[in-house]
């Protein structure tokens, strides 16, 4: 949108390439439109001008229609991904992604006190990556490095 000059034309393979729902889709066209371009939607054949008073009435009208559609066939395949992955949940076959990098190692380091730019910087991950795994493993953040999370005896405070 940035790049935009009034009298250019932008071309989009489809609507649902533009926006998945009708709101964004409006907005988006809107906000060309405003900028004195135009739209051409090549594969449903509709242009809109960079005025909203020249382009034809049929034409914004099936762009309505083929953005609800667009809407609706995302949230359909939406529903149905979240129903396969229950379901492989279910039978045992869905456990997300493996682990880029072995815990014990960060913990090994944790231990050592290195400081965690130093870990991320040796294991190659990123600083929240190290932060993250270290609250998983029970370290609490101290300046500049994490220590094991000391546990009190009952009634002490």
């Amino acid at each position: 949108m940035d790049f935009l000059w009034t009298g250019d034309e932008v071309h989009v393979w489809s609507i649902d390439r533009l926006a998945r729902s009708m709101s964004d889709l409006l907005h988006v066209v809107e906000a060309i439109s405003k900028a004195g371009v135009s739209v051409h939607f090549i594969s449903e054949n509709l242009k809109f001008s960079g005025n909203p008073e020249e382009d034809d009435a049929v034409a914004t009208l099936q762009m309505h229609m083929l953005g609800a559609f667009a809407q609706f066939e995302r949230s359909i395949i939406r529903k149905r991904q979240r129903e396969g992955i229950a379901k492989a949940k279910a039978a045992g076959k869905y456990c997300g992604r493996k682990p880029s990098v072995s815990r014990e190692d960060v913990r090994r380091r944790l231990e050592l006190k290195l400081p965690v730019s130093q870990i991320a910087r040796e294991m190659q991950i990123s600083r929240s990556t190290v932060y993250c795994i270290a609250r998983e493993l029970g370290f609490q953040a101290r300046p500049g490095m994490l220590a094991p999370k000391r546990r009190l005896a009952a009634g002490t405070g």
